[in-house]
């Protein structure tokens, strides 16, 4: 009897450890593959959303709620003319290679992304930089031309990022950086596989590993989830599924915004939409809500400008282009544009393939035709993001506060008009926070009378994870899926 009791309390207490272990991998779903994976020489925001935080980090970062908070500088101070800001390093941070990150890394980095000839998607984010120098090996000097007031914002992009000389050519497919995560696998159209970096430097993170799985077709991701191949999909491709999840038990919806204007992205430079009475035409032919209900199933804020609607600077410009067909057969009968046909180029996402048949058959209306192209991702960067071959296209810019996008006239859709470059150029200087206010209007204002593209919605995040994971975003302040705060609850 004694023997028998022992043995069944030695059970129970094999059962309890059991019940008590939490789940220390995760599987995270995502509809695009990134094209490479170094964050400071490519435009996809898929690459973020694998590799920020999790295995590159800036000298800041983006908090969940948007605010800017010390990353690889745990502090830093601002000259009086605002010109000069001096870093204090993290102590004792390593790349995943082993080797120390120091001062030196970060001038080589900095320095690197401002070279000509570089290839960083965001050259504006260093454009005030005059030099990077090391004063010690955990103190970085940075000196500016001109004041900026956006400068420790501009940090904390995933395109700011701190690498090491000997191993920057490689991280496109074998990144190494300092964060809590180390690469361990890319299969090219599966995954990619990143383990716990036991060396991390600061708060250690709960996962042990992470693996971020590629499902294209919605169906597919649906049926992933459901048979819990996935975890959880930050980002889930069709929210006309979201309802099913809700009633089932096993999982949490989660419904945030991002920083994702949705747009009608028009060819500036290329006739007729050069003109801006076309360009009218084709903004008052779109019925947002009908984009939204129909590619979205009624996820979206409707915007009517550059900017996304939960900043207190954003301004309701909707009415600017309200639907109105027959204003757009004015204006198109004005410019004397008849039986027009342009070329509708649409990359992956379902609100682009889904948005696009929508719009197409808006634009007949007003008789427009479209010639609808569908793009794997790497084309559409090559044709449209770079080789500007293209008439309209829909994209959702994810990037932060980016509104100074027009100010580029190199940029794929091709504005960049001195006024608006003029606008730019007193914001990136002011500091003053009502006047910035009035700048960020008067430049929402600008695209918005111009028509420079077509402004439908402010992307959701709409999201589904297992109901026992906690940590992810809610919301979405950049492109990222921040593993660092996410673990199993049960």
């Amino acid at each position: 009897m004694t023997r028998r009791l022992t043995l069944t309390t030695a059970a129970l207490a094999l059962i309890g450890t059991a019940a008590l272990a939490q789940q220390t991998d995760i599987s995270i779903g995502m509809q695009l593959e990134p094209p490479g994976l170094d964050p400071t020489a490519g435009a996809a925001a898929a690459i973020d959303e694998v590799v920020y935080a999790n295995v590159f980090e800036g000298l800041t970062r983006f908090a969940p709620d948007g605010s800017v908070v010390p990353g690889l500088a745990e502090s830093w101070t601002i000259s009086d003319d605002g010109l000069t800001y001096t870093f204090a390093l993290q102590d004792g941070v390593t790349f995943h290679d082993g080797s120390a990150m120091t001062a030196e890394d970060v001038v080589f980095s900095l320095d690197r992304a401002r070279a000509e000839g570089s290839l960083n998607a965001q050259p504006a984010l260093f454009e005030t930089i005059e030099t990077v120098t090391a004063t010690d090996d955990l103190t970085v000097e940075i000196t500016l031309s001109q004041p900026t007031g956006a400068f420790l914002f501009n940090m904390a992009w995933g395109d700011a990022v701190i690498v090491a000389p000997e191993t920057a050519e490689g991280n496109a497919t074998n990144p190494v950086g300092t964060g809590p995560f180390r690469f361990a696998e890319w299969v090219e159209g599966d995954r990619v596989d990143l383990v716990r970096n036991d060396a991390y430097w600061g708060n250690p993170v709960a996962l042990e590993a992470a693996s971020f799985r590629f499902i294209s077709d919605p169906n597919a991701a649906f049926a992933a989830m459901m048979a819990g191949d996935i975890d959880a999909f930050p980002v889930f491709p069709a929210p006309e599924l979201l309802a099913q999840f809700e009633a089932d038990p096993r999982f949490n919806v989660i419904v945030g915004s991002t920083e994702g204007e949705t747009i009608l992205a028009m060819n500036n430079a290329q006739a007729p939409l050069d003109d801006i009475r076309v360009r009218r035409a084709i903004s008052h032919a779109i019925n947002r809500q009908d984009i939204i209900d129909g590619a979205m199933f009624g996820y979206g804020t409707p915007i009517g400008t550059h900017f996304a609607p939960h900043n207190p600077d954003y301004l309701d410009l909707t009415a600017n282009s309200a639907h109105d067909p027959d204003l757009a057969r004015s204006l198109l009968a004005e410019a004397g544009v008849e039986n027009l046909s342009l070329r509708l180029m649409l990359p992956p996402p379902s609100y682009a393939r889904r948005g696009g048949e929508i719009i197409a058959a808006q634009l007949r209306e007003v008789g427009i035709e479209t010639e609808i192209t569908n793009l794997e991702w790497a084309q559409w960067l090559e044709q449209v993001f770079r080789g500007y071959d293209f008439d309209l296209t829909i994209v959702s810019h994810t990037e932060p506060a980016d509104i100074n996008i027009y100010a580029r006239p190199d940029y794929y859709f091709q504005f960049g008009a001195p006024e608006f470059q003029a606008i730019m150029d007193d914001l990136s200087v002011t500091s003053d926070p009502a006047m910035r206010t009035e700048l960020q209007q008067a430049a929402q204002r600008m695209i918005s009378e111009q028509y420079v593209n077509g402004y439908l919605f402010q992307l959701a995040k709409t999201g589904v994870a297992a109901a026992g994971i906690e940590g992810l975003w809610e919301n979405s302040p950049t492109q990222a899926n921040d593993l660092t705060a996410v673990r199993w609850t049960e």
